[in-house]
């Protein structure tokens, strides 16, 4: 793995944003920094942009409230398709190619390097044994591993050890 795409995946744990961005922020501010090339889904009272590697999501109390950021996803198992272009230009341009896989052994032995460690988090029954949860505690961002291959639970180009996804929470979030 390349360092920058690390640094990239550290900057994002240690400080729940990406490029800057909160989880928090207006869908404005987020097509500000990442564009308009992104999927957009939801519905009266919850969206979400699919940027690739990156999903923001909002939602609203009623049609005519602002959208309020609820979290940011970091989908590091789609990196594993091989497809250059998932992290998209913002991201390729600051930190440079990213790698297919990331290893959670690597993310925790830099994060504990920074004085950063994560720390276990419950799991939800369902994802036992196939997932394990860590997080950070400062800035509340959680990490998914595979923990065991599943035929059907886990994608099949990853393999134990390898991330599956980070969460960073809105400020607000429970």
């Amino acid at each position: 793995m390349t360092p920058y795409s690390l640094a990239f995946y550290l900057d994002a744990v240690t400080t729940g944003t990406v490029l800057g961005l909160r989880p928090d922020d207006s869908p404005e501010r987020v097509e500000k920094v990442l564009g308009t090339e992104c999927g957009e889904n939801g519905g009266r009272d919850i969206m979400w942009r699919d940027y690739g590697l990156l999903e923001f999501h909002w939602h609203r109390s009623h049609a005519a409230d602002p959208w309020s950021g609820h979290h940011v996803s970091l989908q590091v198992h789609r990196l594993a398709r091989r497809d250059r272009t998932l992290a998209g230009s913002a991201l390729r341009a600051r930190y440079g190619r990213f790698a297919p896989r990331l290893r959670a052994d690597k993310l925790h032995r830099l994060l504990e390097r920074r004085g950063a460690p994560l720390v276990p988090a419950p799991e939800a029954p369902p994802n036992t044994p196939y997932f394990r949860t860590y997080q950070h505690p400062a800035s509340r961002a959680t990490v998914t591993v595979i923990g065991a291959y599943g035929e059907y639970s886990t994608p099949r180009n990853l393999r134990p050890g390898d991330v599956y996804a980070i969460h960073l929470p809105a400020a607000d979030t429970p």
